[in-house]
């Protein structure tokens, strides 16, 4: 069973940075964040494959980067520029099918983390 553990949430201004890790118990192919605001459906933020290779939601692109140490089996989300519609619950996914256009749909994950609180405001 893999295990996801978030850490780096909290609260910021708008405008600010916040980095997100997110620690697995084992190396999978492919990891993502994802987001959920009260009152809104889990969305994709970013993926990232055993490549390197990553992919981005429309809304986060040009400020967010989502990176990995395959050495220490962590996932980041480095975010910045953040606003208040950013403000939700922050979760980590992984799989160990690989793809080559890292996946935002959350059905394509079968592990997730509990998630990390970020609150942006104005």
């Amino acid at each position: 069973q893999v295990q996801l553990v978030e850490s780096g949430g909290g609260s910021v201004q708008a405008g600010g940075s916040l980095t997100l890790s997110c620690a697995s118990s084992y190396t999978t192919y492919y990891m993502g964040w994802f987001r959920q605001a009260p009152g809104k459906e889990r969305e994709g933020v970013a993926g990232i494959n055993s490549g390197g290779s990553t992919n981005y939601a429309d809304s986060v692109k040009g400020r967010f980067t989502i990176s990995r140490d395959n050495v220490k089996n962590t996932l980041y989300l480095q975010m910045n520029d953040l606003q208040a519609d950013d403000t939700a619950m922050y979760i980590c996914a992984a799989s160990f099918i690989n793809r080559a256009i890292p996946s935002l749909l959350s059905s394509t994950y079968p592990y997730w983390g509990q998630g990390t609180q970020v609150t942006v405001s104005s």
